[in-house]
């Protein structure tokens, strides 16, 4: 009996024993696995592909950036081939869709859907290089200015300061009439040389902020190379904000190469470009108005294609716009 009491007793124990573990195994089963941590970049590449915005203008850009690169697979016709006697001002005929006639003909008799194809990779090409070069120096001038400050600093302030005070369409203007032949690389040049002073205040501010962080300290300390902590710690951790001054300025350099063309001192035939169209189109503006229409539609909606861009990629890399 004593032995069949001990039995029943050390059963009962290992039975409350068990039932007592069980809500820990329970609980440890349906415990959350905590998240991963995640990078500025991978935050904000979520918050994008939520955003109907950026969709909508990385959608159009894509359409734009694939008509620049290859224009044959949405017409056939030549934006150079002009029939005066058959399609002089023809009116568009909106009967069949990307046909030669949808948007109508110029006073030259050419195909304004074609020259719209065409067209669109000169002011791509443009707005596409003025931005990347841009970019690339005013994020050097900017980076030595506020990384090393002092003297260096002082010097490179005070020459993106002589460069902001000169306007910019004016400047243009005056270094683009110096050059008979205005090729697509001159364009590109001149836009530069006086474009670069946005990005370089953007850059400088950014690097300021970052060199003081505790991660640039250390590797300070731990002996690490100038140029290994400028492009290995300092520029990764600066270049959002430059990213988005940039991607919102590209819309303006494409405005700004229509806007020079039509004043006919940037791009000229026998260039395919939206700003040649315009300026051509301002002659018969009260005949057949759908000349210049057109391609100013054009360059309105890359522009604004390009802003909405830049705006869903500044809000999803600010933690302060969310």
């Amino acid at each position: 009996m004593p032995e069949k009491t001990a039995a029943a007793a050390a059963s009962t124990a290992t039975a409350e024993d068990t039932t007592a573990a069980a809500p820990d195994t329970a609980l440890a089963v349906q415990a959350p696995k905590p998240d991963k941590a995640r990078s500025l970049w991978s935050d904000a590449w979520r918050d994008l592909r939520r955003n109907p915005l950026f969709l909508v203008s990385a959608g159009m850009i894509l359409l734009l950036l694939v008509v620049a690169a290859f224009p044959g697979l949405f017409t056939s016709a030549s934006p150079r081939d002009a029939d005066l006697a058959n399609h002089f001002l023809q009116q568009p005929n909106w009967s069949h869709f990307f046909a030669p006639d949808w948007f109508g003909y110029d006073g030259q008799g050419r195909s304004i859907y074609a020259r719209v194809v065409y067209g669109a990779r000169a002011s791509i090409v443009v707005g596409v290089g003025v931005t990347a070069m841009v970019t690339v120096l005013g994020t050097i001038v900017g980076m030595l200015a506020g990384y090393f400050g002092g003297i260096t600093d002082t010097l490179l302030s005070r020459l993106t300061d002589i460069f902001m005070g000169i306007p910019f369409m004016l400047g243009a203007l005056v270094v683009l009439t110096s050059f008979e032949k205005r090729a697509i690389w001159v364009v590109i040049l001149a836009l530069v040389f006086l474009g670069w002073t946005q990005i370089a205040r953007v850059a400088r501010g950014a690097v300021i902020t970052v060199k003081q962080a505790d991660y640039v300290v250390a590797a300070k300390a731990l002996g690490a190379s100038t140029t290994r902590i400028l492009f290995k710690h300092v520029l990764p951790n600066a270049l959002a904000p430059i990213i988005v001054v940039a991607t919102i300025a590209l819309g303006g350099y494409i405005a700004a190469e229509a806007t020079l063309s039509y004043l006919g001192v940037g791009l000229a035939e026998p260039t395919v470009s939206w700003g040649v169209d315009v300026s051509s189109g301002r002659e018969q503006l009260r005949n057949a108005p759908f000349v210049l229409i057109v391609p100013s539609v054009m360059v309105s909606i890359t522009v604004l294609s390009f802003l909405m861009f830049g705006d869903a990629v500044r809000n999803a890399l600010d933690p302060k716009m969310r």
